[in-house]
């Protein structure tokens, strides 16, 4: 039986955005296994999911600093596993692991002789338009490493033409994401468009009647949510609740900044949420003022249930989000503008015509439900198919 390789650098990111790829392996005849760190859960809250699936994993000691020592531990290991196994497709994701994975690649070729493809999907690029100069530091990398990569995958507009001036070894492809399962998301279409839905409200105690702005995500610096927070501070006249669906390293600076502007009131921590398209169906818009992203399946999501979105307008949202139609884009991180935009939605007038505010919400996401089709997971599928098609003879 042919074998394939997944490799990440934290253990989860298969289970919660790969299973589509490893049914379209299996069903070409591969033999899945899965490189990770087993003991760094980030999707997810542990490895539950990877059984039953047919996937064989194994640990691999990755890092996140590219100047650790431990760096070369874990590409030890994989050079080892490669030997050990002997697959016949290898395809990595995340920017450590895909440095690690093709190095390990490269070197176990050299060994043998013998030529087996290497796919790295960049689900987004560090380095960007508007991002801080530190990280363009992995530019050099990403540009190195295409020279070991029979195809390089992107999955945004920005990333691939840059990515197509890469001296690559092989092909540069351009995808549609990971995909949006639609049926999937179907049950879950938002219905009526007055409130945020009584079953949320009574389950997070929030008032009676008032709008729901939703995110969802980790909760890190890049994501901003400090500054959906302060636009809150300027929306206190309106019946909104923020609710922020995550975890992570900045809740307690989150916690502080709403305690700090008293809007313990407005803004809700959900935490870790199991079923995020149940919960996006009673809300009334997703707030995503997020800083770097690839291609965010958190918006698409928002976008299949048929919610208006206000996000910034970086490399990755506006290839989904039109700004107007699907909602409102923020060219700055400036939380006046954010607010401004949410007051939009909001209330009755837009600009010098008046609009009922139910009415717009509904307008942007019926456009996104429709929108959202050209990056479903029956798109992605025909896609991936016919590279791994052409990598594997």
């Amino acid at each position: 039986m042919k074998k394939a390789l997944l490799v990440t650098r934290v253990s989860g990111f298969v289970p919660q955005h790969e299973m589509n790829n490893v049914k379209i392996l299996q069903e070409m005849g591969f033999e899945v296994h899965y490189a990770t760190d087993l003991e760094n859960v980030v999707y997810g809250k542990d490895n539950r999911r990877l059984e039953g699936s047919g996937i064989i994993p194994h640990q691999i000691d990755f890092c996140r600093s590219p100047f650790s020592r431990k760096v070369k531990i874990a590409q030890r290991q994989l050079e080892e596993l490669m030997l050990r196994e002997s697959f016949d497709l290898v395809h990595c994701h995340m920017p450590m692991s895909g440095v690690v994975a093709r190095r390990a690649a490269w070197q176990v070729r050299k060994e043998t002789g013998r030529e087996v493809p290497v796919l790295y999907t960049a689900h987004g690029f560090h380095f960007c338009h508007g991002v801080p100069w530190r990280n363009w530091l992995y530019y050099p990398i990403e540009r190195h490493y295409a020279r070991y990569t029979d195809r390089l995958i992107l999955i945004n507009e920005e990333d691939y033409r840059r990515g197509c001036r890469f001296p690559i070894r092989g092909k540069v492809v351009k995808i549609s994401g990971v995909g949006m399962d639609l049926k999937k998301m179907e049950p879950y279409r938002k219905q009526c468009w007055e409130v945020g839905g009584e079953d949320l409200r009574e389950r997070y105690g929030l008032p009676a009647d008032c709008g729901i702005l939703v995110s969802v995500g980790e909760l890190s610096p890049s994501k901003n949510h400090l500054v959906a927070i302060e636009a809150m501070a300027e929306l206190r006249d309106l019946n909104l609740v923020y609710l922020i669906c995550g975890r992570g390293r900045m809740e307690e600076v989150l916690r502080k900044k709403v305690g700090e502007l008293h809007l313990e009131e407005n803004v809700c921590f959900a935490g870790y949420v199991e079923n995020i398209p149940e919960l996006l169906q009673q809300c009334d818009c997703f707030f995503f003022p997020s800083g770097r992203e690839g291609l965010p399946v958190a918006v698409m999501e928002a976008m299949a249930v048929g919610l208006p979105v206000i996000a910034a307008d970086i490399r990755g949202v506006h290839d989904l989000i039109q700004h107007g139609k699907g909602g409102y884009l923020s060219r700055s991180f400036s939380h006046a503008e954010y607010a401004a935009k949410a007051r939009r939605l909001f209330t009755e007038k837009d600009g010098g015509s008046a609009v009922p505010r139910a009415v717009r919400r509904e307008e942007m996401g019926r456009w996104n439900r429709e929108r959202i089709r050209e990056f479903s997971l029956k798109v992605v599928e025909g896609q991936m198919r016919q590279i791994y098609s052409e990598v594997v003879k």
